[in-house]
């Protein structure tokens, strides 16, 4: 277990990954500073010593404090005094090194953020599950769209029985950034993420599905509040020459005798990053969509739909979850950054508690946690088994 400190201090942040040309990394530095409750301390950025003393320089850490390897790293931190250690680490690693890492670091008696998905594959998965649950530490998962506060008013609302008896879910990813081959030109999603996305030595066994397909499995299940029981899939690798699949579609049975569709695709020219999700009930139907995060539509039959907005009282009178999660009074947009602030703020919480002493707020349970990453492996690793027997319904395990 982590030491316990009571003291009012920023909580002492780590990062293994995110070095010079990675995209998600400094997202995440700058998501977990955005309340500024935290400071990033230490890393061990890059698996190139050089890159991560770089990355390190450019970011004014200690240079003591700058690591060449993350095994180095945990090792190092174990042994400063509690309060000067880091008390978490957040990995944004390619998914082959997601176990390993968190592993090394929750031995250590470190708390964890990790990128999704949790593990390279099923087995890693159940292992690293098992591992948080013996530790006691706060594991956390970036599924970063369920911070948005419009997702969290679905959430409420499907659950809350707005909807009436839920029927139907239906949930899209399309991108269009894999309809080449070989990518040229610039664009923060064109350059190193692109390669080892498609490689299934770093990346696992799929791509799309592993990367954008796991995000529409988390946001359905997050907002309904239903697991998947079963499932049928196709996959289909489009562009020749690439070894892992750039587009997937997918039958589901959910919990309750709910049903649906999920698809995810990463050659769908035109679109960028469209993740949407429209759940049906009985009585009323909702709507969502990633690229106008700030709205979501609610249509109940028979009569006009409903443009809900973010940051209004109407909302805050719906869902606390979402008022809480609202950073700007309506009309000033929020989108991505925040949305990840809030999972952050949601794991900090939790994490100051168990560092500090104290009782965990009720709202700061309110973010992915291993049970979430395990579902995800889960369900990818039904997909694949659906596919390879050529689309073939298979259950979805436990």
């Amino acid at each position: 277990m982590a030491a316990t400190v009571k003291t009012h201090r920023k909580l002492k942040m780590g990062m293994v990954g995110g070095g010079p040309g990675a995209f998600i990394g400094a997202v995440h530095r700058r998501a977990a500073q955005f309340d500024g409750d935290v400071e990033l301390v230490a890393g061990a950025f890059s698996s190139d010593p050089g890159k991560s003393a770089q990355a390190g320089h450019e970011l004014y850490l200690d240079p003591k404090r700058v690591y060449p390897s993350y095994a180095e790293m945990a090792r190092a931190e174990a042994l400063l005094p509690a309060g000067e250690r880091i008390d978490f680490v957040t990995i944004v690693t390619p998914n082959y090194r997601h176990y390993c890492v968190a592993e090394c670091f929750l031995k250590a008696g470190f708390h964890v953020m990790c990128e999704k998905p949790m593990t390279f594959n099923l087995a890693e998965a159940r292992k690293l599950h098992a591992l948080v649950r013996k530790t006691g530490l706060i594991f956390a998962l970036m599924h970063n769209y369920t911070g948005y506060p419009m997702v969290k008013l679905a959430r409420d609302l499907a659950r809350g029985g707005h909807l009436g008896t839920l029927r139907k879910i239906q949930v899209e990813y399309p991108q269009g950034y894999l309809n080449k081959l070989a990518i040229s030109g610039g664009g923060v999603a064109q350059g190193k993420e692109s390669t080892w996305r498609v490689d299934p030595a770093i990346a696992g066994a799929s791509n799309c599905m592993g990367d954008i397909g796991t995000h529409a499995e988390n946001l359905a299940e997050y907002i309904s509040g239903l697991k998947m029981v079963q499932l049928c899939a196709d996959l289909t690798t489009f562009v020749k020459g690439r070894r892992l699949e750039d587009d997937g579609n997918v039958l589901v049975h959910w919990e309750n005798g709910v049903k649906g569709i999920l698809s995810a695709s990463q050659i769908s020219v035109g679109h960028e990053n469209d993740l949407s999700i429209r759940v049906y009930g009985e009585d009323a139907g909702l709507e969502w969509k990633q690229e106008h995060p700030n709205q979501l539509h609610y249509k109940r039959s028979g009569e006009p739909i409903r443009i809900m907005s973010r940051g209004t009282d109407h909302v805050a009178s719906l869902s606390a979850a979402a008022a809480a999660a609202t950073r700007l009074p309506w009309g000033h947009p929020e989108a991505f950054y925040e949305a990840f602030a809030n999972v952050y703020r949601g794991a900090c919480s939790a994490i100051r508690a168990a560092v500090m002493g104290g009782k965990i707020p009720k709202n700061a349970l309110d973010y992915p946690d291993a049970d979430s990453g395990l579902r995800g492996m889960l369900f990818l690793d039904a997909v694949l088994k659906s596919a390879k027997a050529g689309a073939k319904w298979v259950k979805v395990g436990k």
